[in-house]
């Protein structure tokens, strides 16, 4: 955990203060809705389709038990008892009044949350591997660069108006599980051959209306220079993003039309003015960074106690045990990952009521620490192995161990037509259909790892480009229409998805991807080939012929 000091509380509560004034000022009159907009959005504040939403930034993905309760307060006092985690690591409350945001804002700020910075065209909440620190794979923990990018980033003063809205993301395993590839900037920590530590540098990737995988500009640079590195190309970004159409104001699309060679070339060029300038991080920046961070003082331990064996005798526990527990790099301890898709449910959901239990939950067994995942699942990184049965127990007695992380009914989906005033088409009823059809854990198994992506417009903040199965609400005649595509993934190896072929109605979707499913089983070379590399063996041919032939 990130230890904020006097500087950072002073910070956060002179921010509520303007935003408390600002507000006053729009309820009285005094601000129209347009000059309020900007103000609002500088703090996470969006009007949608019912009510102001607020976006909650959840740095890196990493909050302390004090934190995780205190937005279960304030879904329960402001809002309507939940909260809905988002794949950047935020929680969004959709239902909080505007006389009662600057006091939500307030009370969030005693605990160093905030919403600064997860809307405008800025830098955006920077995220990274929900297991950072806790998983044998990492070089370092990405979450020590990820903070030196925040208190970098915020309220920079040039880059505070960007063309566009700017991500950036981390990871420091090579398992990618912050989708670096479909970032405007995307980091990949590691070490060269000579053992250094350094960043192999992406840029342009991003999904929306015009999707592109990330370009590596740079195999290696050395961790000293990151903040001048990514100072160069939000220069570059700046100074050549078009901002004539909000379409084509990404970074993406400036990598996309010069060519990320040239693009290159501009950075390096940027670059080599201010390489050896004030940016350049020193050991000791570093070093006092990384010692803001508190590890858990792990007590030795028994590797697979006693207590595990006998509780590996439930099924239900061993069912579990497999689905949600992973190896951690301290003998004795798990990384558990929680999941908010039981079946029915709207994915990434979590109750005030939940939110206690799962804080509860951290300080009795978890070094009081929790984690946001991209997948909008939880994740317990420190859990002693001999504490894994009780946890269980617990989780299960409050609907929190729904063991479907990875699998058919594991659905990332945005709020859609429910909620967001963008949005064409639904997408939580659509997911909450599918997972009913696959709520059978044995069939589930028997799939293997496959993600269901849905989003309820271009804007594709379900990530449906990425999906395995990718689900797009296009409207037609005022009707609710889906696009499927196959054969997206946001790891390593990310790559977009195909079209299958003409959308389908609201109510034909359930039943197409169980047609799906269904001809991916028949396909398989065996049962070890996950679905994701039958489409990229086969194509989507094979599966369009079954498919549309029922339709």
């Amino acid at each position: 955990m990130y230890v904020y000091d006097e500087f950072d509380r002073a910070f956060l509560a002179e921010r509520v203060a303007d935003f408390r004034d600002q507000v006053e000022r729009r309820l009285s009159g005094a601000l129209t809705e347009d000059e309020f907009k900007p103000l609002r959005l500088m703090n996470g504040v969006y009007l949608q389709l019912h009510a102001y939403m607020l976006r909650v930034a959840i740095p890196y993905g990493t909050l302390s038990s004090d934190q995780l309760r205190r937005m279960a307060h304030v879904a329960r006092v402001y809002d309507r008892g939940y909260g809905h985690f988002t794949t950047r690591q935020n929680i969004q409350f959709n239902w909080i009044k505007l006389e009662d945001l600057p006091q939500a804002m307030a009370d969030l700020g005693e605990v160093g949350v905030h919403g600064i910075q997860t809307s405008g065209n800025c830098i955006r909440n920077v995220t990274t591997d929900q297991w950072a620190g806790a998983t044998p794979e990492e070089f370092d923990d990405p979450r020590i660069w990820a903070e030196i990018l925040r208190q970098y980033s915020t309220f920079h003063p040039e880059f505070t108006y960007l063309p566009r809205k700017f991500k950036i993301a981390i990871t420091a395993a090579p398992k990618d599980r912050a989708a670096t590839k479909v970032h405007d900037v995307g980091l990949r920590l590691h070490r060269n051959e000579d053992g250094e530590l350094g960043f192999e540098v992406l840029v342009g990737g991003g999904l929306g209306r015009t999707p592109f995988v990330g370009k590596s500009i740079r195999p290696f640079l050395p961790v000293r220079d990151i903040l001048s590195y990514i100072e160069a190309i939000m220069r570059v970004y700046n100074q050549f993003g078009r901002r004539d159409n909000i379409y084509k104001a990404r970074i993406k699309i400036l990598v996309h039309e010069i060519g990320a060679e040239a693009f290159a070339e501009a950075v390096e060029a940027e670059w080599a003015n201010i390489r050896d300038g004030a940016l350049q991080l020193t050991d000791e920046i570093i070093d006092d960074i990384r010692a803001r961070f508190l590890y858990p003082d792990f007590a030795a331990v028994e590797d697979q106690p006693a207590e595990m064996t006998a509780a590996l005798e439930d099924p239900r526990f061993a069912t579990w045990y497999r689905n949600s527990v992973h190896r951690h790099k301290v003998p004795g301890y798990s990384i558990v990952t929680i999941s908010l898709k039981p079946v029915g449910a709207p994915p990434g959901d979590a109750t005030a009521d939940q939110m206690d239990v799962v804080a509860d939950l951290a300080d009795a067994y978890a070094f009081h620490e929790i984690r946001v995942g991209h997948e909008q699942n939880l994740c317990l990184p420190n859990v002693a192995q001999k504490d894994l049965p009780e946890l269980w127990r617990q989780l299960d007695a409050a609907g929190l161990a729904t063991p479907n992380v990875n699998h058919v009914s594991d659905i990332i989906a945005c709020p859609g037509l429910d909620y967001c005033a963008l949005a064409n088409a639904r997408a939580i009823p659509v997911a909450q259909e599918i997972s009913k059809r696959f709520a059978d854990l044995d069939r589930s198994r028997s799939i293997g790892r496959l993600h269901v992506n849905i989003s309820g417009c271009i804007n594709a903040c379900g990530h449906h480009h990425v999906g395995h199965i990718g689900i797009l609400g296009v409207e037609k005649n005022g009707q609710e229409f889906y696009q499927i595509t196959l054969g997206g993934r946001a790891d390593e190896h990310a790559q977009l998805g195909t079209l299958l072929g003409p959308a389908v109605s609201y109510d034909q979707v359930p039943g197409l991807i169980e047609d799906i499913v269904d001809a991916y089983l028949e396909l398989r070379a065996s049962p070890k080939e996950l679905f994701v590399d039958t489409v990229h063996r086969l194509g989507v041919e094979p599966f369009k012929e079954r498919v549309y032939a029922t339709h």
